[in-house]
This record gives C-alpha cells, sequence and structure tokens, in this order.
C-alpha cells in the first residue's frame, strides 16, 4: 500500500512541475515570422510578467484616422533583465517604434524584435523568435518587409 501511494506522489509531483511547460507557447505558434510590422506609437502600458513582458502601444492609423491599441510580446522579464532592461527603460506616455512579427490569428498583437526611440537608439526586446536579423537578400537585410 505504502509503495502505491509513493508512485503516486511521485507521479503528481512530475505531472505538477511539468503543466507550466504545457502552458509555454512556441514563436511559431502564434506568430508569423514571414509577415514584419513597423508601427509607430505611444506606450500605453507594461506588462512585467511570466512568461513574456508585453508593451501597449497607441498606434493611429493613417487612412481612417483612427487611434488602434497594439500589443508587442517580449523576451522574458529574466532576459530582459540580463541584457540591461529594468521596469523603467519602456515607460508609458515613450513614442517608440516597434519592428516585429505580426500575430497568426490577424489580431493587434506582434511578437517584437526591437524598438527604436525618437533619438535613434534602438534596444533588443529579447524575441520569442529567432531574434537573428531579417532573413532578406540584399543591401536592406535589416529592414522589415
Amino acid at each position: 500500500m505504502k509503495a502505491k501511494s509513493n508512485v503516486f506522489l511521485v507521479a503528481l509531483t512530475l505531472f505538477s512541475a511539468a503543466a507550466p511547460l504545457l502552458a509555454h507557447h512556441s514563436f511559431a505558434a502564434e506568430f508569423d515570422g514571414t509577415k514584419r510590422i513597423e508601427l509607430t506609437g505611444v506606450v500605453t502600458k507594461v506588462e512585467w510578467t511570466n512568461p513574456h513582458v508585453w508593451f501597449y502601444i497607441n498606434v493611429k492609423d493613417e487612412p481612417t484616422g483612427k487611434v488602434v491599441n497594439w500589443a508587442a510580446e517580449m523576451g522574458s522579464p529574466n532576459s530582459l533583465m540580463r541584457s540591461g532592461w529594468t521596469r523603467n527603460t519602456m515607460q508609458v506616455g515613450m513614442v517608440v517604434t516597434l519592428n516585429g512579427s505580426l500575430s497568426k490569428d490577424g489580431s493587434n498583437r506582434a511578437n517584437g524584435r526591437d524598438i527604436t526611440y525618437p533619438d535613434g537608439r534602438k534596444l533588443f526586446l529579447g524575441s520569442t523568435g529567432t531574434g537573428a536579423p531579417y532573413e532578406q537578400e540584399g543591401k536592406d537585410a535589416d529592414k522589415p518587409k
């Protein structure tokens, strides 16, 4: 009886430890690396949560004049902090240009590759994608399509 109880506890422990892994997603499951986007807008919210940091920007749609709020996924809080980010690196009210990959579901979400500040400073977002330069031929290899 005690052996069955121990086996049950070990199985329960292993299952519980694996459950968070099931909740995590791959880049390719949610985002399309071939559909690049560049958006400029005002930061409205920054969420430092696991497994990824998210930020939101209001972007003006030029043809309609309508302001649309976009969500952008960054890397994990730990990876961002190891690369020099703090909770104050990006703040509400800042204007940023986001380069990233569109969500596969057509929503106003993107996986961020980098942001550029108005003064030209560019910061890597610890993307869950490859993080590699855009895979294009020619002199504009680092520019979105």
